[in-house]
């Protein structure tokens, strides 16, 4: 296991698309709006995702130089898109956000973590 991810790209590219998920989440378009509002998740809480990504988004950039923070970052992120999924499941809205979005990026942060810090 490493504690400093290599290659560090891998890392820098699953922080520039949460970056990008939280910056859209600001303002969220109709495909972000639909997707939180299937699954049920009170607008007044929108917020706090905003605030969770861009706090993974620092970690996993400090973790390509400082030890550990990388990791504990991109797992909290694997964990983030497990419950995201969890949640789609539960409310029964798996349709096209489902597979593109939420596996999507949970497919990304287990390959960062795998190949990054595991392999």
């Amino acid at each position: 296991m490493n504690l400093i991810p290599e290659p560090w790209w891998l890392p820098a590219i699953l922080a520039a698309a949460l970056l990008f998920d939280a910056v859209a989440s600001i303002k969220p378009p109709k495909f972000i709006r639909d997707c939180l509002d299937g699954v049920g998740f009170p607008r007044e809480w929108w917020w706090t995702l905003i605030v969770i990504k861009t706090l993974a988004v620092a970690g996993l950039i400090v973790g390509i130089w400082v030890p550990g923070i990388g990791l504990a970052a991109n797992v909290g992120v694997v964990v983030y898109f497990l419950c995201a999924a969890a949640s789609h499941i539960k409310a029964r809205f798996t349709g096209m956000s489902f597979w593109v979005n939420c596996l999507g990026m949970l497919a990304l942060s287990l390959a960062v973590l795998v190949f990054s810090f595991l392999v």
